[in-house]
């Protein structure tokens, strides 16, 4: 597994714009758009209406895999 970002395009409010994420980002983000019936830039576009202003994209969007990851270890316990 490597650490380095991987650059995609998602649509945002009807504009093109490249999110870097490592592969394993990349792999989540997916896993949780699959489980919501969510295409990837209606999962991205939630997040990103959701960020603080001075939070990157990125950065919201790590954050909220590990929100997800750790409830989905919560309801296993």
């Amino acid at each position: 597994m490597t650490g380095r970002p991987v650059k995609h395009s998602v649509t945002l409010r009807g504009h093109r714009t490249s999110i870097s994420l490592e592969a394993a980002f990349w792999d989540e983000l997916r896993k949780i758009a699959a489980r919501r019936d969510l295409p990837i830039n209606a999962l991205v576009a939630e997040i990103d209406e959701a960020r603080e202003m001075d939070t990157g994209l990125a950065s919201a969007i790590r954050v909220y895999i590990l929100s997800d990851l750790r409830a989905q270890v919560a309801e296993r316990d």
